[in-house]
């Protein structure tokens, strides 16, 4: 929740041209690493794992993303 809060606050300030792209696609990112480990929570040790190595992926794009960013 914190990532996906720090990555909101930061894309405020990146230039608007970056709102359709880059920006909607941090925010997706830090969106779906809260989302998946929230959904798979409610599910048994297997899918729970499923659902953390999604949210690990998107991990990774996000990091490419702020490299990019830089």
């Amino acid at each position: 929740m914190e990532i996906a809060s720090d990555i909101h606050n930061t894309c405020l300030e990146f230039p608007k041209q970056e709102i359709y792209g880059l920006v909607s696609q941090m925010n997706r990112a830090a969106v779906s690493i809260a989302s998946n480990i929230a959904e798979g929570s409610n599910r048994g040790n297997t899918h729970f794992i499923h659902f953390l190595n999604i949210s690990l992926g998107s991990s990774f794009e996000l990091q490419t993303q702020l490299l990019i960013a830089l």
